[in-house]
């Protein structure tokens, strides 16, 4: 017989789900305090990878253009040669002539080929303006790319070396942080992220000090003091909407931790 997996039992009284609530506030706080420790770091690196990948698309195209730009030049002088070719022979033909009429039809292959000559050669230094054009673009491109990729090999081993001093006590805190998100039931936890998401400093559930709430400093009325020591229902400020502990059981929560 298979046993089954025991469940996470979810905290029922109000005490056990404000402390759930805590302890899970000060997991965060901690976790936020090593992505504070790796500051802007990682969207940093990301930016510059990201940037990285589209100047190396750029100049693979800028690449390809040259490449296409210098095989229709090459394409062009071929054409000339042609041309080249076929007025040799007419010329050699109209050497040979019986009549005037020949001799004018003659000249008419030569003035047209030399016309396909000139109108090559316009092409090839239109189209060797564009790879010139190119090749600048590519050049100040690369000097970008070149720059980018230094600042990325500086600031990669630097987010590295953060990453590698707190990836024990994150990955302990990620675990305990799973641990307890299974006390909370789904509406609390939704709750409590809004709260989180909604305040610059992140925290949801906050302590009173000297009557004011820990999280906007506005004054807790002496009765709502009371209520939230009582633990009949789960208290928020009615200036923030943080939810609120007293200092007593936060104390307590925290030293479990």
């Amino acid at each position: 017989m298979v046993a089954k997996n025991k469940q996470t039992p979810v905290a029922e009284t109000v005490n056990e789900k404000i402390k759930a609530l805590y302890k899970l506030q000060c997991i965060d706080n901690e976790i936020i305090k090593i992505e504070t420790l790796r500051g802007e770091l990682p969207l940093e690196v990301q930016d510059l990878e990201d940037e990285i990948a589209g100047l190396e698309t750029r100049l693979n195209k800028i690449k390809e253009e040259i490449k296409e730009l210098e095989n229709e030049v090459s394409d062009k002088k071929n054409e000339i040669i042609s041309a080249q070719t076929l007025i040799k022979k007419y010329e050699e033909q109209q050497m040979n002539v019986r009549n005037n009429r020949e001799f004018r039809s003659i000249a008419k292959e030569v003035e047209y080929q030399e016309l396909e000559v000139e109108l090559r050669e316009k092409l090839i230094r239109e189209l060797t303006g564009r790879i010139k054009q190119n090749q600048e673009a590519y050049e100040r491109t690369e000097a970008v790319h070149n720059e980018r990729k230094a600042d990325l090999e500086h600031k990669r081993p630097e987010l590295d070396s953060i990453i590698a001093e707190t990836k024990i006590e994150e990955d302990r805190l990620l675990n305990s942080r799973e641990s307890v998100k299974k006390l909370i039931e789904e509406r609390l936890y939704n709750a409590y992220t809004r709260i989180q998401n909604n305040a610059k400093n992140r925290l949801a559930v906050v302590t009173f000090d000297r009557e004011s709430c820990g999280g906007c400093f506005n004054a807790i009325p002496p009765q709502r003091m009371v209520d939230i020591r009582q633990y009949k229902k789960i208290i928020d400020c009615e200036y923030c909407g943080r939810i609120l502990i007293d200092p007593e059981t936060a104390e307590e929560v925290a030293s479990e931790l």
